[in-house]
């Protein structure tokens, strides 16, 4: 009975320590969570904007311009790029990013040959004991998180699809919406969409100052940087809600844990009281016998 005891107490033990971190946990995860999600809501509407503007003026142009980065070709060598964090304790936010990877390229491209470059270390991992084709050359972005940095990756992709290198070019990341709910996207990134003029309600017309070859040519790698570092932003801004809801849904369950073993070591304390009383009685009852 008293190692009975001593284990109950153990456990509270342990419990409760492992509650102390999960509380700690969460309130850095709370901390890093406000600035994350001021940097994505201050820069998602600019980027969405410039987005829709770009896919609006290329589909404007209606074919009378020569531009590499809107080639549309057939489908053989599709690039993934794949974005995850680098640390775990998120619930299931990177199984989620990994599972959408998986399932885009057995829905969308069964038969393509798939390259993936992963930001993220938990991505990286995850994919590469697959067997699928990584790159981890951009996986230590978050290490240092800036703008310069997912410049690099855009610009290398951009030229790979210039060269013809790949033929499309995903992102699949997360989406951040508040810090308990994150969408799971794969948006295309190259070639850039187009947007008909028969899709439009209304036809705007463009006035270009300089010539149109030089503002687009010089616009699109811009406004793509753009794209892909928000989509960075947004998976930044997920992960640290997707950690601090794990972490109190963590906390919670420690606490109902810890109610559940205290209750279990009463009832083994006051068993162990009862036998040691009915051994005492018991052994009165002997003597005066």
């Amino acid at each position: 009975m008293a190692g009975q005891l001593k284990e109950v107490r153990n456990r509270i033990k342990s419990t409760q320590g492992t509650q102390q971190i999960t509380k700690a946990m969460k309130m850095v995860s709370a901390a890093k969570l406000r600035r994350a999600q001021d940097a994505i809501t201050q820069m998602r509407p600019y980027a969405n904007k410039l987005q829709d503007m770009l896919s609006n003026i290329v589909g404007s142009l209606e074919g009378d311009i020569n531009l590499a980065l809107a080639e549309t070709r057939p489908v053989n060598n599709v690039l993934l790029i794949v974005i995850t964090s680098d640390r775990g304790l998120c619930g299931g936010y990177n199984a989620n990013v990994v599972k959408l990877a998986k399932a885009t390229i057995a829905d969308k491209y069964p038969t393509q040959k798939i390259t993936i470059w992963n930001i993220g270390k938990k991505g990286f991992e995850s994919l590469s004991k697959s067997g699928y084709n990584t790159n981890a050359a951009y996986k230590d972005i978050f290490l240092d998180l800036k703008f310069e940095n997912v410049q690099e990756a855009a610009k290398a992709a951009m030229n790979a699809f210039a060269d013809k290198e790949f033929d499309a070019i995903e992102i699949i990341y997360s989406e951040f919406k508040n810090a308990a709910t994150q969408e799971f996207k794969a948006e295309p990134f190259l070639p850039i969409p187009k947007i008909s003029a028969a899709a439009n309600k209304k036809k705007v017309d463009f006035i270009f100052e300089p010539e149109k070859t030089v503002l687009v040519n010089e616009l699109m790698p811009k406004i793509l940087n753009t794209q892909l570092f928000k989509a960075v932003l947004d998976a930044n801004a997920s992960e640290h809600g997707a950690r601090m809801t794990a972490m109190d849904k963590a906390s919670e369950n420690a606490n109902e844990l810890l109610k559940s073993l205290k209750i279990s070591y009463n009832r083994a304390r006051q068993a162990a009281i009862t036998t040691e009383l009915t051994e005492i009685v018991s052994g009165a009852a002997a003597l005066n016998g």
